[in-house]
């Protein structure tokens, strides 16, 4: 009797299928299939020798700066002083200021370019005796929501940061309050969007980045910075599609 002849596509895949398992053992049809999935989920997780994007997020909770806890990708600090360096801005506003590293890393570049001030915003009074005691750094601890968004109005060029809570609601609200003060050329940087690429962003409401595509979407005056997103490849940051720049 005469064997049929397969006339579809997976008729054929399910027939090679079948002659695989006969030819080949079992045990390595198991090793080649796991082979795969391991590859794939080395992938998606962005593995790179022997790091990837979850280790690196796991160390930068460890990052200090003159001894403060400073919780930050090595890449965005390198970006952080390069913007401060070509905008000079005269008022960086940080939401978010824990025990204030990133504050005292952005009032100490303040010093060497010679210009500037900070305003760093949080709900906790936890800032290090060495940001708190920093000529250019002024704290506010009542939480971004009662800062007072006129205490900038004497100050033309206009910086603004938000790692705060991540929250998509939050990071929401927070754009919608203090952009309108971001001046033109000049940046607000939403943190953490990285919460997304591992996968923790449900928790979050959908987290940061959700939150700057919704507000990029209504809003013209703003746009997604390549430039700084993609300096060391394609949203190679904390930060994926957070420099926000605005353009009028």
């Amino acid at each position: 009797m005469t064997q049929s002849v397969p006339h579809t596509i997976n008729e054929m895949k399910n027939k090679l299928k079948e002659i695989i398992k006969k030819i080949i053992p079992k045990k390595i049809v198991e090793i080649i299939r796991d082979a795969r999935n391991s590859y794939n989920t080395t992938k998606r997780r962005g593995r790179v020798g022997g790091f990837d994007v979850l280790s690196i997020y796991n160390g930068h909770f460890n990052v200090k700066y003159r001894g403060v806890p400073a919780l930050k990708c090595p890449f965005d600090y390198v970006l952080y002083q390069m913007i401060l360096s070509e905008l000079t801005p005269d008022l960086v506003i940080e939401i978010g200021t824990s025990e204030g590293g990133t504050a005292l890393y952005i009032a100490d570049l303040m010093d060497i370019i010679g210009h500037g001030v900070v305003h760093t915003i949080d709900k906790d009074k936890r800032a290090s005796q060495l940001t708190s005691k920093h000529p250019r750094i002024k704290l506010f601890s009542e939480g971004w929501e009662k800062y007072d968004i006129s205490v900038a109005k004497d100050f033309p060029k206009i910086m603004v940061i938000d790692d705060a809570s991540h929250n998509n609601t939050d990071v929401l609200e927070s754009l919608k309050k203090f952009s309108p003060i971001v001046s033109v050329g000049s940046y607000f940087i939403v943190e953490d969007g990285i919460v997304t690429r591992i996968e923790r962003e449900k928790s979050l409401q959908g987290g940061p980045l959700k939150a700057v595509h919704d507000f990029v979407k209504n809003n013209q005056d703003f746009k997604i910075d390549r430039k700084y997103c993609d300096f060391f490849g394609k949203n190679a940051t904390f930060n994926p599609d957070g420099y926000l720049k605005r353009i009028k």
